[in-house]
């Protein structure tokens, strides 16, 4: 565990930001009060702990993919986190644990872990940002979800000034959820992730990528392959990352997919005289859980749609919304706010934001 015994002075590392959409994906987002850039796991908490004890509210920032912050910035300090490191904790018959530092880029890790021979992440190839950020939103892609193979989570409790290590059901992970989301109590600073020692992937349990592999579900192929066909998937999406690429330029998935009781399932299926049958799969409980993508499309609002402002829908794919330059969270916002109106009067179903907002609401 990280030595946290001892304060380190806040201003050791602090800057003033110019503007945190910087250090986003969305390239938004107006100015910090102090920027503080850390790098070891006893500095972030130090950091956070000097900055509560002075009455400063606090932002942790790392890969920036999964934030929408306002225009008015963040009145507090922003914690930028640069910490890094992949080890192997534990080893036995269960698979390999790996411990990874929650700065460190996502898909390094993952292609990290298939090089040494483990699989149960390579469906989550290609997602930006951190390794510590994943726990927080459960993050899930192609049939697999970081709850699957997360052991613990090793986190700063700014209410009790400790660290804790939380265990797999205190994470209370759901669908792209968890005890970490929306609450500021937590600071996430490393993660356990146990593995399989295999080179063959994890079952395929996603029909997009079955088909691309060309394999039913439920059989594996190496692991290797299964991280290339994701990487070739999210691509053609927009969802990998590419300067050269303004549909990248997003947080991915704007929109969580909603999961409807069968109540609510019936109904929308009582408007859909004219837009077909919409895709859909079974959820815990007797829901159904409908693609956000589709509502979003047969609602109107399609690939390539602008809002006012330097932003609009991805040429690629309805479920992210763009930055395409010059433009403002406000804008962004707008046009989020039109898409889920533009549904609930469609549908009657009202989509909720998966990224986390920063000084603004939708």
């Amino acid at each position: 565990m990280p030595d946290v015994s001892a304060d380190h002075p806040i201003t050791a590392s602090a800057a003033h930001a110019s503007s945190l959409g910087a250090y986003t994906t969305l390239r938004l987002g107006g100015p910090a009060s102090t920027l503080t850039v850390v790098s070891e796991t006893d500095e972030a908490v130090a950091t956070v702990r000097a900055a509560a004890r002075s009455g400063q509210p606090v932002l942790v920032l790392a890969g920036g993919s999964n934030v929408v912050i306002g225009d008015d910035g963040f009145p507090g300090t922003v914690v930028l986190l640069r910490t890094r490191g992949v080890h192997v904790a534990d080893r036995d018959a269960r698979g390999v644990l790996f411990r990874v530092a929650a700065g460190e880029p996502w898909d390094d890790f993952v292609a990290h872990t298939i090089e040494n021979g483990c699989s149960g992440l390579e469906a989550l190839s290609g997602i930006p940002g951190s390794s510590g950020a994943t726990p927080i939103q459960n993050v899930g892609a192609y049939g697999q979800e970081v709850a699957q193979t997360i052991e613990a989570v090793h986190v700063y409790d700014r209410h009790e000034d400790e660290v804790r290590v939380l265990s797999l059901p205190e994470c209370r992970f759901a669908y792209r959820s968890s005890i970490f989301k929306n609450n500021e109590r937590w600071v996430v600073l490393e993660v356990d992730f146990r593995l399989t020692l295999s080179a063959d992937s994890a079952p395929i349990r996603y029909a997009e990528l079955a088909r691309r592999l060309g394999v039913e579900i439920g059989e594996r192929v190496p692991a290797k392959q299964v991280r290339e066909t994701v990487l070739q998937l999210r691509a053609g999406k927009g969802m990998v990352l590419d300067p050269a690429d303004p549909d990248t330029q997003s947080v991915g998935s704007f929109f969580t997919n909603p999961v409807l009781s069968a109540q609510e399932w019936a109904a929308v299926q009582d408007r859909l005289v004219d837009a077909g049958e919409p895709p859909s799969w079974p959820a815990p409980n007797g829901t159904v859980k409908v693609p956000a993508a589709w509502l979003i499309e047969k609602a109107g609002f399609g690939k390539g749609y602008a809002g006012a402002g330097g932003v609009a829908i991805s040429s690629k794919h309805t479920l992210a919304l763009t930055h395409r330059g010059g433009g403002t969270t406000t804008a962004l916002l707008d046009l989020a706010r039109e898409i889920r109106d533009g549904v609930r009067d469609r549908f009657g179903v009202v989509l909720h934001p998966e990224p986390v907002l920063v000084n603004c609401s939708l």
